[in-house]
């Protein structure tokens, strides 16, 4: 219980330090996503965190109306062959200023609004698509059930370039080894990443 107060209070705080750093950064993000493409500037993703199906916020990195060309057009040149997850090398789909904030993870950072909402945390489990979830092996049906976070120890230690199943058992091991000290190196690593090496996650 008190592990638990303490990570909600750090998601809060947090999040607002983080999009008082990013306010100045907004228009510009915007402006660029609205020149380069038609469409909406954010978008909201279907995803599965605490058991639930909830709407994660993105900046729109992706043509109009193509997320779904993955399960049809596309499927053939999908380079993950492990499991249930999409990711193509040169990914028609983007648009020009999509690649940028997808290289440097700033389509990540509206995902502080779910944090906000206390939908995810800032730290846990990385949130899969509904779809994914139904190709979990059994022993990790449960992991689901536990809040998803904007970073994690998957997602520092390889993210989408991870074998499918080992992605489940550190996010699995995560789950069952939560701590103040497991998040705050989390955090850390994730911070170093972000300022040195970005398309690590």
């Amino acid at each position: 219980m008190y592990y638990q107060i303490i990570k909600r209070l750090v998601d809060i705080l947090g999040t607002i330090l983080g999009i008082t750093f990013l306010l100045p950064f907004l228009p510009l993000i915007a402006l660029a996503i609205k020149l380069d493409s038609p469409g909406p500037v954010l978008v909201k993703l279907d995803r599965v965190s605490a058991g639930k199906r909830i709407k994660i916020y993105k900046f729109r990195t992706m043509k109009t109306n193509t997320h779904h060309l993955k399960y049809s057009e596309l499927a053939l040149l999908n380079e993950r062959r492990d499991g249930p997850f999409f990711k193509i090398k040169n990914d028609p789909r983007l648009t020009r200023i999509g690649k940028i904030l997808r290289k440097f993870r700033l389509d990540e950072f509206p995902q502080l609004i779910n944090v906000l909402k206390g939908e995810i945390s800032l730290i846990g489990p990385r949130p899969h698509e509904p779809e994914e979830i139904k190709h979990y092996p059994e022993e990790y049906k449960t992991l689901p059930l536990a809040k998803a976070g904007v970073t994690g120890l998957s997602q520092v230690s390889g993210a989408s370039s991870l074998p499918f199943l080992k992605e489940l058992k550190l996010d699995s091991y995560y789950v069952q080894n939560q701590s103040l000290w497991l998040d705050f190196k989390i955090l850390a690593k994730t911070i170093l990443i972000l300022l040195f090496d970005p398309t690590a996650i």
